[in-house]
């Protein structure tokens, strides 16, 4: 069984052993750098939520959805309009192809928007991570072909 939870002071160490090694820091944000994001986004009163994903109770993943902040460079697509921005989304190198990640995707989607009304969402996809562009696109992402540096501009319509 999948379940997400709200991260918090409780689980966060639990999230500090999510089996990432052979993800590139180039493609997916550390997770302690996960974790600071989401106290920057609570300190400042952003909407959205970061989640720890648990399988049969086990710590394998963690996403951070919240209100996106402007950028410069964001995709002109979404220009003056408030949007979410996934900052951070990793599962567990044992988890990985089962599923996992497309559930806490479409998940996590569901519950933001059930909370905090539907947006479009906008991330970033290193441009060599080839297989997560092809979940990210399976799931209704659009490359905007804008970058940050080495990273495409994803978005999601409502």
């Amino acid at each position: 069984m999948i379940t997400l939870e709200i991260l918090n002071g409780d689980n966060q160490t639990e999230a500090m052993s999510i089996d990432r090694e052979d993800v590139s820091p180039d493609f997916v944000d550390s997770t302690e750098e996960i974790i600071a994001q989401t106290k920057y986004g609570e300190e400042h009163g952003y909407i959205g939520h970061t989640y720890l994903v648990r399988q049969d109770g086990r710590c394998v993943g963690i996403i951070l959805m919240g209100e996106g902040i402007p950028w410069e460079i964001d995709p002109p697509q979404i220009a003056g309009r408030p949007f979410y921005r996934i900052m951070g989304f990793v599962i567990d190198r044992e988890y990985r192809h089962r599923g996992i990640g497309s559930y806490v995707l479409e998940e996590a989607i569901r519950r933001i928007y059930r909370e905090f009304g539907p947006r479009p969402i906008v991330m970033g996809c290193q441009k060599d991570n080839l297989a997560a562009m092809k979940m990210y696109q399976k799931h209704g992402f659009v490359n905007t072909l804008s970058m940050d540096e080495d990273d495409y501009f994803l978005i999601r319509e409502v």
